[in-house]
């Protein structure tokens, strides 16, 4: 018989593998053998959170063995809130985080959970942060970018007004002030916003300033500062902004690194409809946010917390199985390896979902165009649509490819679009800009997910 350090063991490693049943069948073996062991117990609670069901009460436990270990509480406070205990988990998070002012995860994730519950004042807890500590920059910083991501503009310059006033014209202040400019549209045609800061090597100020230059028709400026990270980590932010440059400039280096919709790939998935309805019932009931996060490209519509493929119910183990055959089958199809290529220079042998959602459409919802820096291959399962559908309606609901942000005023068209069909997934670089295009139907149900060499 295995002891309860060999079952943690194997729970990690099949966590780790993304095989929750058996992650969950070894943790919870080796908590009846030890239910105050702290790593036991912290594994216990979040294995099984990941896998969709009640973590609440272990999060407590957890949380008590561990109790210098913010985060643990802040799981706990997520786990009432996907339990249906809202008040109390966002009275738990509210009072971890002002045990812990400096912690900016903390502040972060209790500004989204106020948002997706549907406060107005979502950034309150900044505004104690900074009250008990005023001299931190890191803390106004993120104050004005949660500001600045809802694009509450006025707000965010108050922010910094407010932070300048107590800490002086520090640089990322300085920087945070051309940033504003920029987006909100005050200095958007202003060419040499940037200039002053010509010289400071800082990828996110570089990322301002390539969507200032596409923005501003300052086209190969725009593609010398993407071009800059080519080689360094950062490449996947700039990937997305330097294909808008090579298109703009005719570079034919445009149709070697989106290649169309060359890349793209549709797949019907092995389920029923009685799988499928089976599985929309399921994602309505998991659909319990009143709004998005402000740095999804949702509109119109909400999006699932936790890793949805991760759940161990029955009907999602069934499309889990089926997307991975899908996967599989899309990667086997790719174009030859090229060592240069964000899409084609990654190993193909094993591969691991880096996260997974579903999102909620209503009518006249859509995503803005957007990508994924941080995943390999990108999708989107269509699971449900409107009665009517898209056909014989144009392109309304379509996935879009290859349009830009509509606030960058690029004269760029798409390459193309794929038409929604239930039982339907679509698989694409994440690297690629997508997005859909509005439709009139009561509801749109679909899951996304990332895909990530292993």
């Amino acid at each position: 018989m295995l002891d309860a350090e060999a079952l943690h063991a194997a729970a990690m490693k099949a966590h780790a593998a993304q095989d929750m049943p058996a992650a969950l069948e070894a943790i919870t073996a080796a908590a009846a053998l030890t239910p105050e062991h702290p790593a036991v117990a912290l594994a216990l609670a979040q294995i099984r959170y990941e896998a969709g069901l009640a973590a609440a009460d272990q999060f407590a436990v957890a949380a008590r063995l561990l109790p210098d270990r913010p985060e643990i509480a802040r799981n706990h406070a997520l786990a009432l809130v996907a339990e249906g205990e809202e008040a109390a988990g966002l009275a738990r998070l509210e009072a971890v985080v002002a045990a812990n002012p400096r912690w900016i995860e903390g502040l972060r994730t209790l500004a989204g959970l106020c948002t997706t519950l549907g406060h107005a004042d979502f950034t309150a807890g900044y505004a104690r942060a900074v009250k008990a500590r005023p001299m931190e920059p890191a803390l106004w910083l993120a104050w004005f970018q949660a500001l600045a991501q809802a694009r509450r503009w006025r707000e965010a310059g108050e922010v910094l007004d407010s932070a300048a006033a107590v800490l002086g014209a520090i640089r990322p202040i300085i920087l945070a002030r051309l940033y504003l400019a920029s987006e909100s549209g005050e200095g958007a045609d202003n060419p040499n916003l940037f200039d002053a800061v010509a010289g400071v090597d800082d990828p996110g100020l570089d990322l301002a300033r390539v969507r200032h230059f596409l923005r501003g028709g300052q086209v190969e400026r725009a593609r010398d500062v993407a071009m800059a990270h080519l080689g360094r980590s950062t490449i996947r932010v700039f990937w997305p902004y330097l294909s808008l440059a090579w298109r703009l400039l005719e570079d034919e280096r445009a149709a070697w690194l989106d290649r169309g919709m060359d890349d793209v790939g549709v797949h019907d998935l092995a389920l029923s409809p009685a799988d499928l309805a089976e599985l929309a019932e399921l994602l309505r009931s998991l659909h319990r946010a009143r709004a998005p996060w402000h740095d999804q490209s949702v509109r119109g519509g909400t999006q699932t917390d936790r890793p949805l493929l991760l759940r161990v119910d029955p009907v999602i183990l069934r499309v889990r199985r089926a997307i991975e055959v899908a996967v599989r089958a899309h990667v086997a199809n790719l174009p030859p390896p090229d060592p240069a290529h964000p899409l084609l220079a990654a190993p193909r042998d094993k591969f691991r979902l880096a996260g997974s959602w579903s999102v909620r459409l209503s009518a006249g919802g859509f995503h803005a165009p957007h990508t994924h820096p941080a995943g390999w291959l990108s999708s989107a399962a269509y699971i449900a649509l409107p009665e009517d559908g898209p056909e014989g309606r144009g392109d309304a609901g379509h996935l879009a490819f290859g349009t830009p942000p509509p606030e960058l005023r690029l004269p760029l068209d798409r390459h193309g679009t794929v038409r929604p069909r239930p039982g339907r997934l679509v698989l694409f670089p994440s690297t690629t800009w997508h997005g859909t295009v509005p439709f009139s139907g009561q509801e749109r149900l679909t899951i996304a997910f990332d895909v990530v060499p292993a």
